[in-house]
């Protein structure tokens, strides 16, 4: 029978279809679409391959001196604008915000043929330390709230570019959907005293069911109320607000851990597109105790639909247990 699940932190109902459940490798992408390993290792059309860098939208490169091996540039099609200032209107039911803030890209790799799961951790690390870097940067800017780190891998996944890149977006507000998370998480903590997300981490590594991969700072899990095939959460084991709190080894375990799960899901299920996003505290709200940052890596393996737009729950025809026991078993 079908079951009704509740994620714990965001308050949303997933159905765990489990009569109509697919067997975790039948989510193997089609050995007709070409990886990423496949492709050219340069694309002379490519904007971000070595020697066609578009030098007018650089911000700064790392390491600073001799090749690059990631850069930071503005996106040259940006959402929002770094120039302007912040204004508020309100009239009625009619409400906007200037559109002011930061869209940046940051190269992850010279090379066109690569992703996460094909690089070293120390080139991760470096990817990582980047976000860390740029991260403090932008919130220095007096209008920013919010700060979104993602990646998006391949097109099912919204990649308009094959070079592996990610993008950070500094935004004037603090959207909705995080917004409702901490009210979630505040009234956890007044309730109990304890983290929620910390406590879901303690359950999911009392069970280990749901267990992906496990170091010394980092635990990866397919989550219980996952609302999508192979959903997971890689969360930091010592409680943190904020992504940019993060300490250099810290950094060493999370490169290790992303290219661990991402290889897994590289190898297990040929490649698929994915959306990676690290989840942090808004950038004027990181000394409270009950946030918890994390990362999310949602593979693009199933549609949102009729039912999913009309109710808000997600339908998820993948058990989270085997999810999770077939990344286990791939060979990394």
């Amino acid at each position: 029978m079908a079951e009704l699940r509740q994620n714990m932190v965001t308050k949303e109902w997933v159905i765990i279809a489990d009569e109509r459940a697919k067997r975790p490798d039948d989510y193997i992408e089609s050995h007709q679409q070409a990886i990423t390993e496949t492709q050219t290792l340069y694309d002379p059309d490519c904007p971000f391959c070595p020697k066609n860098e578009e030098l007018d939208l650089e911000i700064e490169c790392f390491p600073a001196k001799g090749a690059w091996q990631t850069r930071a540039v503005h996106n040259r099609y940006p959402a929002l604008s770094k120039d302007g200032n912040l204004s508020r209107t309100f009239k009625g039911v009619h409400r906007k915000i200037s559109g002011v803030g930061h869209h940046e890209v940051v190269v992850e790799n010279p090379r066109h043929n690569t992703t996460l799961a094909l690089m070293s951790p120390e080139e991760i690390k470096l990817l990582l330390e980047t976000f860390y870097h740029r991260g403090w940067s932008i919130r220095k800017d007096s209008r920013i709230e919010q700060i979104i780190y993602f990646k998006n891998h391949g097109e099912r996944a919204g990649a308009s570019l094959k070079h592996p890149h990610s993008q950070i977006i500094g935004l004037p507000v603090v959207p909705n959907n995080i917004r409702n998370r901490i009210d979630v998480t505040r009234r956890y903590f007044d309730d109990t005293g304890d983290c929620a997300y910390c406590t879901m981490m303690q359950d999911e590594l009392k069970s280990q069911e749901r267990l992906v991969a496990v170091n010394d700072h980092f635990v990866a899990f397919v989550l219980y109320a996952a609302p999508s095939p192979f959903h997971m959460w890689i969360l930091p084991r010592n409680h943190s607000v904020s992504f940019l709190y993060s300490q250099s080894e810290e950094l060493d375990d999370l490169a290790k851990m992303l290219r661990d799960v991402l290889r897994r899901l590289y190898i297990g299920l040929r490649d698929p597109a994915y959306n990676l996003i690290i989840r942090t505290a808004p950038v004027k709200e990181i000394s409270n105790d009950y946030t918890h940052w994390y990362v999310t890596v949602v593979p693009r393996l199933s549609r949102t639909a009729g039912f999913e737009l009309g109710s808000g729950i997600f339908i998820n025809p993948a058990i989270p247990k085997e999810s999770a026991a077939f990344l286990r078993r791939v060979k990394v």
